[in-house]
């Protein structure tokens, strides 16, 4: 009787250490995310929603005031006039190679901007857009550039590759889009609003065979820096950004 009573014991004990241990072995996820963390590769905000910290006009050292902070969001007032080729493109004083950049974004009515990558700033170049490509931002009903076809549509490699779908959200209501850029894997892709909708290489050649065969083909310095700056584009429309955070690859 001894015998099968310290059998039972031992038996409850051994099954009470499987317990255990099944209970503190890490999920799949749990190891992604701990390998992840090991390696850097975490998210960094670039935008704290309470200062332009991080930020800068184009070509100049400070932000004007037509962009405002309000409810955690820069928010772009463009002047009812300005001086010839005066321009309040916001880019990030850091430059990146490969990336995944999220960031909420809000248009005005019949507004059009725009998220850049790969910006260089040269003082005989004036706007961001002629060193780097660009994801378009865009009423798609009530702005003209949304009636040129889907690449110039919301979402869009700007007239390089159209959105698979529109999955914009109505005016005035936020959307959020993911955009990767990575040489690494020559990969490049938009998500809005949780659904990939453009997907694109970004190495040569195929790279240079979408600029050769779009608007910018003759110019001379567009998508030629791998790493860059971020922009966020004036172009001459309200617009408001948030929630921006990116993970270096």
């Amino acid at each position: 009787m001894k015998n099968i009573f310290r059998k039972a014991v031992l038996a409850l004990l051994i099954l009470g250490c499987k317990e255990v241990k099944k209970e503190n072995t890490p999920t799949v996820e749990e190891m992604d995310e701990t390998a992840e963390m090991s390696m850097g590769n975490e998210w960094t905000s670039l935008f704290d929603g309470e200062s332009f910290t991080g930020w800068h006009e184009y070509l100049k050292d400070n932000v004007s005031d037509n962009w405002k902070i309000e409810d955690g969001a820069m928010v772009f007032y463009p002047p009812e006039s300005r001086e010839s080729g005066n321009q309040f493109n916001l880019v990030s004083d850091n430059s990146y190679t490969d990336f995944i950049l999220s960031i909420d974004w809000k248009i005005a009515q019949n507004g059009n901007s725009g998220v850049m990558w790969g910006v260089n700033e040269m003082k005989d170049l004036g706007q961001p857009y002629l060193t780097g490509p660009e994801i378009q931002v865009l009423d798609n009903e009530g702005h003209p550039d949304g009636k040129n076809g889907t690449s110039h549509q919301s979402g869009a490699l700007y007239d390089m590759v159209s959105p698979t779908k529109d999955v914009t959200k109505p005016v005035g209501e936020w959307n959020t889009m993911v955009i990767t850029i990575n040489h690494k894997t020559n990969e490049g892709s938009v998500e809005l609003n949780g659904e990939t909708v453009v997907e694109f290489p970004v190495n040569d050649p195929k790279w240079g065979e979408m600029v050769a065969n779009s608007k910018f083909a003759e110019w001379e310095h567009f998508a030629k820096y791998p790493t860059g700056k971020i922009a966020l584009q004036d172009h001459g429309d309200g617009v408001a950004y948030k929630n921006i955070k990116i993970k270096e690859l």
